[in-house]
């Protein structure tokens, strides 16, 4: 379901995209896949600033347990 709202935009942004999307295109459906990219984007950041949160949360742990691991392997 869409929902109808209204924004305001320089000329200069409307000119870049009717140049982008083409005038005969609907402004509307380029805006929305735009905002859209952009949302996922920030999703991701989010989601690697918490991933990398954890390994620097364990990093200590999952170092010595590498260490261990390798202290067992044979020089070659």
């Amino acid at each position: 379901m869409k929902v109808k709202t209204s924004i305001t935009l320089s000329e200069e942004i409307i000119k870049s995209i009717d140049e982008l999307f083409g005038v005969q295109k609907n402004r509307s459906e380029f805006i929305e896949k735009a905002v859209k990219d952009f949302i996922d984007k920030e999703v991701q950041k989010k989601r690697d600033l918490e991933d990398s949160n954890i390994l620097n949360r364990n990093a200590d742990k999952l170092n010595k347990e590498a260490e261990d691991v390798l202290s067992y392997q044979v020089d070659l």
